[in-house]
């Protein structure tokens, strides 16, 4: 019998500010964290702008040696879960360090340490490789950052997922609570890949928008204008706890999570396939695993990523699995605002979901100025939207043909 799952605190780093407040009142601003990059010279790349985490100081969170030795990807996965912790109150004991574990999904790790330590091997030899080279790559050592910095002794995991790897990084986190293997995870989704290699891949993929004299209005999903997503970084992690456990010991509740489903496409290494069976699998085993119906569903965190073909895709998919109910649903894109923050994007993503929940306002879809004609949903344009939402999905889905699904409830004992 599955135990249940509440959220007692939310930690982000995001393009939108440096807090889940200050990323929280930027999104139901309207807000656009998009830009021009700066974190290296863009001047002859297609695509040259980019939502960044702007003004972050490590060394609020690790001592100076650690900020020089450590990729951003890691220091941002500390941050976030720091604040996080902090923001549920919670200390890791001893007596619950077994029961307590982490799992962080990033889709690339280190990219800029495995750049910047390629360049220097091929200019002045393999003696000057870092020692803390490979750890700072590997994608797991946020996950493993976190669990030495708190003590976290449980089950500890990295889903490497491509853009879902955050959603499916809360999924696992979720489902070994309710199933007995811990009673505290520290979960979300991190990236810090805004490099030369990735926008250059990206690219030559013709994936990004090239609207470089307009960055604010770069990102625009469902809008027929629409021309590539904007490449973001950032971080969100959540504590989750088992009910009783956060009972116990009187943790404010903002949320409970009740749902996870994850399929595959099995069609291809990128591109979604022409039908949309995959996100549909994926939306209806999160809905059947909550208990629920489609018609409970008040309001969907899209994927929502500005490309032609993912928000077709998606608008597809969600027609098909919510019928008539579809016309009724409430749905953004929050990527419009914050870029898309590849594995970072879930952990940020369910965050917005659950301060819907709480707060009763559903940020909008910026840049909507001339919805697609096939994308003729209720994608919440420009403006936020106040309603009483007691039910929230948030959808993610990646490279690979990975679909994975978040169900988030009004908490009510």
């Amino acid at each position: 019998m599955k135990r249940r799952v509440v959220i007692t605190g939310i930690g982000a780093l995001t393009p939108l500010g440096n807090s889940v407040s200050e990323s929280w009142e930027s999104a139901i601003a309207g807000k656009s964290g998009i830009g021009p990059i700066t974190k290296f010279d863009s001047s002859a790349f297609k695509s040259r702008i980019a939502g960044e985490v702007k003004n972050f100081d490590p060394l609020q969170f690790v001592d100076k040696q650690e900020a020089r030795r450590l990729d951003n990807f890691i220091l941002y996965a500390v941050a976030a879960s720091e604040m996080a912790m902090n923001d549920a109150a919670l200390k890791i004991t001893p007596e619950i360090s077994g029961r307590t574990g982490v799992i962080i999904g990033s889709a690339i790790g280190g990219l800029a340490t495995m750049e910047s330590e390629t360049k220097l091997l091929f200019e002045s030899g393999p003696r000057k490789i870092s020692p803390f080279a490979v750890p700072s790559i590997l994608a797991n050592l946020g996950s493993g950052l976190v669990s030495i910095r708190f003590g976290a002794k449980g089950p500890i995991n990295c889903a490497v997922t491509a853009c879902a790897a955050g959603t499916s990084a809360i999924g696992d986190a979720y489902k070994t609570i309710a199933y007995g293997d811990a009673d505290v995870m520290i979960t979300g989704g991190v990236e810090a890949a805004i490099t030369p290699l990735a926008v250059a891949g990206f690219c030559a993929m013709r994936a990004l928008s090239t609207r470089n004299d307009e960055p604010l209005k770069a990102s625009r999903p469902f809008d027929q204008g629409r021309d590539g997503f904007v490449i973001g970084e950032g971080c969100g992690i959540l504590i989750l706890e088992e009910l009783s456990f956060a009972q116990a010991r009187d943790a404010r509740i903002y949320a409970e999570l009740v749902g996870y489903g994850c399929s595959s496409d099995a069609f291809h290494m990128a591109a979604p396939p022409p039908g949309h069976e995959g996100a549909v699998r994926s939306m209806h085993a999160a809905i059947k695993d909550a208990g629920l119906n489609p018609s409970d569903i008040d309001y969907i965190n899209a994927h929502g990523t500005s490309t032609p073909l993912n928000d077709l895709y998606e608008t597809q998919a969600i027609k098909s699995l919510f019928g008539a109910h579809a016309k009724k649903l409430m749905i953004s894109s929050t990527k419009s605002m914050t870029g898309h923050m590849l594995g970072g994007t879930g952990g940020v993503e369910a965050i917005f979901s659950v301060k819907a929940i709480e707060e009763g306002i559903i940020p909008p879809t910026v840049n909507l100025e001339n919805p697609d004609a096939e994308c003729n949903l209720d994608y919440i344009p420009n403006v936020a939207r106040k309603a009483n939402i007691n039910i929230v999905m948030s959808n993610s889905f990646g490279f690979g043909g990975v679909n994975a699904v978040l169900v988030f409830k009004k908490y009510s004992p």
